[in-house]
């Protein structure tokens, strides 16, 4: 049976992918929704890719800079997070300009550490977030809540 529909061509396959003309529409239908004629292809998962991050000391005293490179995701974000929990500095600064995107995760594990060093009176900074982390972001609404700055200087500056 083959059914026209603007734009698309849809044949029903019988059972043994024979065509389904002799069927009615609705065993037609559930023919093809339970024993499809072809194999379901596997979507291959994403590679993970690492997250490497670099600790180093700012320009002024209490500054501690962590420079990114690699996505923030699921995949190594307790690493990330050991990180800053870790970390007793008076001002953080994350320098995104390497990391070509974050997930929801990573969007959790920023906003976690915004919270909890402006809880304790200390700062939190982003730098360098490009279009498509800032669209991240600004999607899940919490763009507004962190400081960003273009520059690490410009960051530290602002400190």
């Amino acid at each position: 049976m083959t059914v026209r529909v603007p734009g698309c061509l849809l044949v029903f396959v019988g059972q043994g992918g024979r065509p389904a003309s002799q069927e009615s529409p609705a065993s037609e239908i559930n023919t093809a929704l339970t024993n499809p004629a072809w194999e379901p292809r596997t979507i291959p998962p994403m590679p993970d890719e690492p997250l490497r991050v670099e600790n180093l000391e700012g320009s002024r005293v209490g500054c501690r800079i962590l420079r990114l490179s690699g996505p923030l995701t699921l995949s190594n974000l307790f690493q990330f997070q050991g990180l800053l929990r870790a970390e007793k500095a008076t001002v953080v600064i994350v320098d995104l300009t390497q990391v070509p995107y974050v997930d929801s995760a990573g969007i959790g594990a920023l906003m976690g550490a915004h919270v909890s060093r402006q809880r304790d009176g200390r700062r939190f900074a982003l730098v360098g977030v490009n279009q498509r982390v800032q669209h991240a972001l600004e999607v899940t609404r919490v763009f507004q809540f962190f400081a960003v700055y273009s520059s690490v200087a410009e960051a530290e500056g602002a400190a």
